[in-house]
């Protein structure tokens, strides 16, 4: 399935930023600033070829619960999970001939959405949907960047949910950009969403960047020139206790294990599976040690 067809069914429900919205027609914040947080990751999506097996997955691995509502005139599904609004999930309608892919959309904060698309534009990237205005939302865009990796661009009305200090589990905590080309990747994103940049551990000839606005807000790195089959792409983090148990788990309801917890990675408190549709998540046990 094109990247095109992909994002334009996660747009029928790019309503992302009714999580911040408090008002009876999307969910309520669970904690809003008064100001927005440039490079902050606000919510993320679900573009899922079968929605019902999506929430059994999750449902299963993670214990979220489901409420159903509607976004632009089509079925939307929210994630909750103690009460909190976690994700949001949207069936992809468009048929082709090949398996559609299930895909997680990540949706960051920036200044002026508008301003941003420009800037996609001319660093080569596409806009897939909008700007758009969404009543008691916000401004929202969705873009692929110029290495072609799909992201949500978001100004809310009600300011940027805050996040914890101290990661909760079975929610979305971290991301991570796997680069094409690091180098390009970061000079993009330094333009696009005003992060700095550091040098956190070079390992195996990886190097990891931590991109922050203030505090920690994402991860960067190249893809090895070896792995051919991942394209440049936003891998959203949940954090889990076991990471171990839970891709053992994540394989019973019909995932796939992409990389199992070993001591080279992170000491053995990572996992990255495949949902039972396809989408990627990574699972980390927090604190990392």
């Amino acid at each position: 399935m094109s990247g095109t067809r992909l994002l334009t069914s996660i747009l029928a429900a790019v309503t992302l930023a009714s999580c911040a919205s408090g008002t009876a027609s999307g969910p309520p914040a669970t904690a809003a600033s008064a100001t927005i947080q440039p490079g902050a990751i606000v919510w993320r999506d679900l573009a899922t070829e079968d929605v019902a097996a999506s929430r059994r997955f999750y449902g299963q691995l993670l214990g979220w619960e489901f409420e159903e509502s509607e976004r632009m005139g089509r079925p939307y599904v929210l994630a909750k999970l103690g009460g909190d609004y976690v994700a949001g999930m949207m069936q992809i309608t468009d048929q082709t001939p090949d398996r559609p892919d299930s895909q997680w959309l990540s949706y960051m904060s920036v200044a002026d959405v508008d301003v941003a698309v420009a800037q996609v534009e001319l660093a080569g990237g596409k806009v897939i949907v909008g700007p758009v205005t969404i009543e008691r939302t916000g401004r929202v865009a969705v873009v692929a960047d110029p290495q072609q990796a799909p992201i949500g661009l978001v100004r809310l009305t009600a300011g940027d949910p805050s996040s914890p200090d101290v990661p909760l589990a079975g929610r979305f905590f971290w991301s991570e950009y796997l680069a094409g080309d690091a180098g390009k990747a970061l000079a993009f994103y330094r333009g696009l969403a005003g992060y700095t940049d550091e040098v956190t551990e070079e390992r195996a000839g990886i190097t990891y960047h931590v991109l922050r606005t203030g505090r920690p807000r994402a991860g960067l790195f190249a893809i090895p020139a070896a792995v051919t089959t991942v394209k440049p792409n936003w891998l959203p983090y949940v954090m889990v206790a076991d990471p171990t148990a839970m891709a053992a788990r994540a394989e019973q309801l019909g995932g796939t294990v992409l990389l199992r917890p070993n001591p080279n990675a992170r000491a053995g408190t990572l996992a990255i599976v495949a949902d039972s549709t396809g989408a990627a998540v990574a699972l980390q046990k927090w604190p990392i040690n």
